[in-house]
């Protein structure tokens, strides 16, 4: 009776435990590497999949959620996502999403410089807020190596309530679902890193080396709602200090550089000056070549190729500019690894895994004494 009940109990309990554990087992140290998300496929059913679990998160759209409802799912999610999947059929690749294939790219890079570098066990998954690789099987599959530390790296260079507290958000509620909460630590940015200034500093050199240097060079960053710069978040003044450091180490005068924010949606005001206006008034003065960054993208993906490379480059011809030379983000670049590798050994400094094996063995010992599984 007693046996039976327990295995009851142990079905419906809500805490989340490692199957077939095993006391003693050898510890290590975890790095969820965390981007945005993507649709499985190009098509309007897989981005209306992906859409609905976005523009559901209140972190993302902070409307009062009865009236968002209706506009989202009577309204948004009945006309966007054909549009959308039209834009992402002109970027889609072999091997998938741009942004899932770059992003893994950086995982593995990652993992490998890491596993070269520390004297304990480095893991390291590739997770997305919404979508897949979902920060559940990600954080499990840390779980399950032996992560008792786990370090979160949102790969957001600028903060914003948006991405990075909305990564804090999913991966908080996941890991309170855990019987053994393991310790972690949380990457807030890196926007003024001088190692993130200088591998995009040096990606700018890289392009003008190949193509020669544009008259001009446009560092357009993702937009958000005014009101979110009102509120207090920093991600305004984050990109700004982005953009300005990464002139001065190119050593660009103010004529030379601008900065404007992409991706406005709806009547709402939103962080200005927008890319696309300023993009066609470069072309209204004649510039011959403008050459455009996008330093708050970790990985290419939709907005930078489809809406930068492809439609702003439209937009700046049309209004009589000459070429736009999309300058790609740092993706699995060398320079870029070895930053993040840093920035992960900056933020995981002190921890130490107690892989002793006497006391692991003893550990296992008296808990298969105990029944535990042997």
């Amino acid at each position: 009776m007693l046996s039976a009940f327990c295995a009851i109990k142990k079905t419906m309990s809500k805490y989340r435990s490692t199957p077939q554990f095993e006391h003693g087992f050898p510890e290590s140290t975890g790095v969820l590497v965390v981007n945005l998300g993507t649709p499985d496929a190009p098509t309007a059913g897989a981005v209306r999949r992906f859409l609905r679990q976005f523009l559901s998160d209140p972190r993302v759209v902070e409307y009062p959620r009865l009236i968002w409802w209706l506009i989202l799912n009577l309204v948004i999610l009945l006309i966007r996502p054909s549009r959308s999947a039209a834009a992402y059929r002109k970027v889609w690749t072999e091997q998938g999403s741009p942004l899932l294939v770059h992003s893994q790219a950086i995982a593995n890079k990652l993992h490998a410089r890491l596993s070269s570098a520390a004297d304990t066990p480095m893991l390291v998954e590739l997770a997305m807020t919404y979508g897949k690789p979902s920060v559940t099987a990600a954080l499990e599959k840390l779980l399950a190596g032996g992560a008792r530390r786990i370090l979160i790296l949102p790969l957001y260079p600028q903060y914003s309530g948006t991405t990075t507290a909305a990564v804090f958000d999913v991966v908080v509620r996941e890991l309170g679902k855990q019987r053994w909460i393991p310790e972690s630590r949380f990457i807030n940015d890196y926007h003024d890193a001088p190692a993130y200034i200088s591998a995009l500093a040096s990606s700018v050199r890289d392009s003008w080396e190949k193509k020669g240097r544009g008259d001009k060079l446009l560092m357009s960053f993702h937009g958000v709602p005014k009101q979110t710069l009102l509120d207090g978040d920093p991600y305004h003044c984050q990109c700004r200090k982005t953009a300005r450091l990464l002139a001065e180490s190119l050593g660009l005068n103010d004529t030379e550089w601008a900065i404007s924010f992409q991706s406005r949606v709806g009547r709402e005001e939103w962080l200005a000056p927008y890319t696309e206006e300023t993009v066609k008034g470069f072309g209204r003065l004649g510039l011959s070549r403008l050459d455009v960054i996008c330093p708050g993208f970790s990985t290419d993906c939709l907005e930078t190729l489809e809406e930068i490379e492809m439609q702003n480059a439209e937009f700046f011809h049309a209004a009589g500019g000459g070429s736009l030379r999309y300058i790609p983000s740092l993706n699995a670049r060398d320079d870029h690894i070895d930053f993040l590798a840093a920035l992960v050994a900056q933020h995981s400094a002190g921890w130490s895994a107690d892989n002793d094996t006497s006391a692991r063995r003893k550990s296992r010992e008296r808990a298969v004494a105990m029944g535990a599984h042997s």
